[in-house]
């Protein structure tokens, strides 16, 4: 969610080289593309929600209606839907238990839509609480590891969980330090959107002469380099100069340090 579609395309064409056009949804709505794979969506509602800036995974769910009753059933947040687009989709935006925020989708996805795999140019990660029991809530909740055609595996790894589908590690879930119901974006539960650049630095400068600024020390590891910033907005998220660890439940991983966070 952005305040200014034109501005969020500006930074983030530059930053990590989207192109971008229209999308199904309405004028307020444009899908970004990396080397024409869709890669993320902006939608300048920020104000008419009265939401804050920030990235959000959506899980796409063949009932959105269900997925919210699921959502509420598990002590989570239904806060906003389900709404209805003149596209023929629907959403609605919830809560897990410990607070963090994501989206569910029922209606057609991108077919070019990668996220995660090895040669995809973003990944999630869940910063919780205890991530056993935010599997088995998301498990529930979207139908995970239920066996079903196009579902994801589940496995756990190292205190963490990582999600693959056909194979390929499409997100992980963390636990750690994190405060439920903290103000702060730094220690509260939340999803984490990462984008992988080819060069760290150059994406930085961009980033920082179009109003973006660093919030965390560069990380490193074997595999990867990575840093946390703020758009001109404030949204938070990690760039990351190498691809998904062959082991994802490896440490050290990107976005392993410093304060970021998606949403």
């Amino acid at each position: 969610m952005a305040r200014d579609l034109g501005a969020a395309q500006r930074f983030y064409g530059a930053v990590v080289g989207w192109r971008f056009r229209p999308a199904r949804l309405g004028e307020a709505f444009s899908v970004a593309y990396l080397d024409g794979a869709a890669v993320a969506g902006i939608g300048a509602l920020a104000g008419d929600l009265a939401v804050p800036v920030a990235w959000t995974p959506y899980f796409a769910v063949d009932d959105v209606d269900v997925a919210a009753d699921r959502v509420r059933e598990r002590s989570g947040t239904v806060a906003v839907g389900p709404v209805s687009f003149e596209s023929g989709g629907r959403a609605a935006l919830v809560a897990d238990r410990d607070g963090a925020v994501f989206g569910v989708w029922e209606g057609q996805v991108s077919a070019g839509w990668r996220v995660g795999s090895r040669d995809a140019p973003a990944w999630l990660e869940l910063r919780t609480r205890d991530a056993f029991e935010s599997a088995i809530f998301y498990g529930e909740v979207l139908e995970w590891a239920t066996g079903r055609a196009g579902c994801c595996e589940v496995s756990y790894e190292q205190d963490q969980v990582v999600l693959r589908q056909g194979g390929e590690p499409v997100a992980r879930l963390d636990s750690g330090p994190v405060e439920p119901g903290s103000y702060s974006p730094y220690t509260r539960p939340r999803w984490h959107v990462h984008f992988r650049v080819p060069s760290l630095e150059a994406a930085v400068t961009a980033a920082e002469e179009l109003g973006g600024r660093t919030v965390s020390e560069p990380g490193s590891s074997g595999t990867a380099r990575w840093v946390s910033l703020r758009d001109p907005d404030g949204a938070l998220f990690t760039l990351t100069s190498s691809r998904v660890p062959e082991e994802a439940g490896g440490t050290g991983g990107p976005g392993a340090g410093g304060g970021s966070g998606s949403s």
